[in-house]
């Protein structure tokens, strides 16, 4: 049995890039950035940034260049994939690509629009217009009973 599957993690590095195929199918390629993090035997940070070129066709290249932005958050799911061709000095070139089959947009970074990810408020969807809503200082929080809860009464 073999498994050719990556998923990845992170921000991209620049705004996606589209083009068109000779079909006249949508491409898209852009690079996601993932870092990892560790101590070393000496408890000193440390930290290792790896980029990822990712490729996507169709109508999710579509979606992917209409919402993406550099530094937008993403999940890609694809297969790993190395093409290759002769450069214009002669020499032979290689690029290893994560061909995309599923994405999911990330979390929208503080600051953002509502609109960024092509999600409206529910003020925005009743039309009532932007009311601010509640900081999270302001919104009421869970009052618990300050009794103590006996395990026997407990139906189940």
């Amino acid at each position: 049995m073999y498994l050719n599957k990556a998923f990845i993690i992170g921000n991209l590095t620049r705004d996606p890039e589209r083009r068109a195929l000779p079909s006249g199918a949508t491409v898209v390629n852009f690079a996601v950035a993932t870092t990892r993090y560790w101590k070393d035997k000496n408890g000193v940070r440390q930290e290792d940034t790896q980029f990822h070129n990712c490729v996507a066709f169709g109508p999710q290249a579509e979606t992917i260049a209409q919402y993406m932005r550099k530094g937008s958050n993403i999940m890609v799911e694809g297969r790993m994939q190395t093409r290759s061709w002769d450069a214009s000095d002669g020499s032979k070139k290689y690029r290893t690509e994560v061909i995309i089959d599923n994405f999911q947009f990330g979390p929208k970074r503080e600051g953002s629009s509502s609109s960024e990810f092509g999600q409206s408020t529910p003020t925005e969807k009743a039309g009532t217009g932007n009311v601010p809503t509640p900081s999270s200082s302001e919104l009421e929080t869970i009052q618990y009973p300050e009794e103590e809860i006996n395990p026997d009464d407990i139906p189940f």
